[in-house]
Parts: structure tokens; C-alpha cells; sequence
């Protein structure tokens, strides 16, 4: 398989699960190669949401945001600069929700679709990408629901479904697909 038939994946950690009033704290992608990239995210001023349980969840506290996390403006420009035209998620209305939070207030608009995963499995796949997923991160070995691990573990669980099958599915060729920034 080259870069041409992977596809590239993303993943957000969040200060709640509240479509409302929740703001990405993290954000990971995994490069079609493999490669990683994370930032924490400073929240913006507007931004005031936050759950103690998701806290627990991810291990992501305010103040480390504060402290570690880069702006909203560098992290969108940092995920144009890297991503290609199409990125692939596995909790679409979440992290379209998300996506699209962070780069509104950013100012700037995403250079790629954000799609679910949905649209690179067939119904054989879906029914088995759960359980590879658990063996992914079984072989893996690392904590999830930290952004880039995420992003790593759905690349890793393509792969494999991808070998299980026997043949590689290329990625389809969406030009009226959901935008993040439609949503």
C-alpha cells in the first residue's frame, strides 16, 4: 500500500461530550506514512465549558491547556499545512463538531473534508472494526483517548482490516462530500 491508497486520520479530545457548548482541548492526525502530530489546544477566551469526568477520561487538565497548549490560529493552520483533502474520523458528528469550532474561531477555513470512516469500509469491515480496533490497541499497548494515540490506533485498525481483506480499498474520491467547515 503507498500514500496514495491510505487514508489520513484525525481524532479530538474535548472539554465535555456537550455538543453546545464543549471546545477541542487536543487534536491528533495520523499521516497516510504513519506519521504523528498532536497539539494541545489553548481554549479561547469564549470558551468555558468543562467536565471533571472527561477530565478522568483523557488526563487533560485547564491548566496544562493554559500553560502547553498552542493557539487556536497555529493549530488550524498547523492541520491545513499538513493534512491532504480528505481526513477520516470515527466519531463524525463530534469531531465535525469540533473541527468546525476550532477553526471558526481561528478565522480560517479548512483546506480538507473531514469524512467518517464509514466511508472506507464495506459492511464485512464494519461488523469487524471494533474487534480489530480492540486488538489494535491490545498490540499497541497505549492509553487511549489522547488524540494522536486515537488517530494512530484507527490508522493502525485500517491497515489490518485492510490485510484481513486481502486487497487494499482505495480511498473514494468525495468532491461533494460534508466539509468541516460546513458544519
Amino acid at each position: 500500500m503507498n500514500s496514495e491508497t491510505r487514508p489520513a486520520f484525525i481524532d479530538f479530545e474535548a472539554s465535555s461530550l456537550d455538543l453546545i457548548a464543549s471546545y477541542p482541548i487536543e487534536v491528533g492526525i495520523c499521516l497516510p506514512d504513519g506519521q504523528l502530530h498532536s497539539w494541545l489546544i489553548r481554549p479561547h477566551v469564549l470558551w468555558q465549558d468543562w467536565s471533571e469526568s472527561a477530565e478522568r477520561i483523557h488526563g487533560i487538565d485547564r491548566e496544562t491547556l493554559q500553560t502547553e497548549g498552542v493557539p487556536v490560529a497555529e493549530v488550524a493552520n498547523g492541520l491545513n499545512e499538513l493534512l491532504p483533502d480528505q481526513v477520516f474520523c470515527d466519531a463524525w458528528t463530534f469531531d465535525s463538531f469540533w473541527l468546525h469550532r476550532l477553526f471558526r474561531v481561528a478565522g480560517v477555513q479548512p483546506s480538507f473534508q473531514l469524512e467518517s470512516i464509514s466511508m472506507l469500509l464495506n459492511s464485512a469491515q464494519v461488523r469487524r472494526w471494533s474487534m480489530l480496533r480492540q486488538e489494535v490497541i491490545n498490540q499497541l499497548g497505549l492509553p487511549v483517548h489522547r488524540a494522536a494515540n486515537d488517530a494512530l490506533i484507527l490508522h493502525r485498525t485500517w491497515e489490518l482490516i485492510n490485510l484481513d481483506s486481502g486487497e487494499p480499498q482505495l480511498l473514494p474520491d468525495h468532491h461533494a462530500g460534508c466539509s468541516g467547515s460546513s458544519r
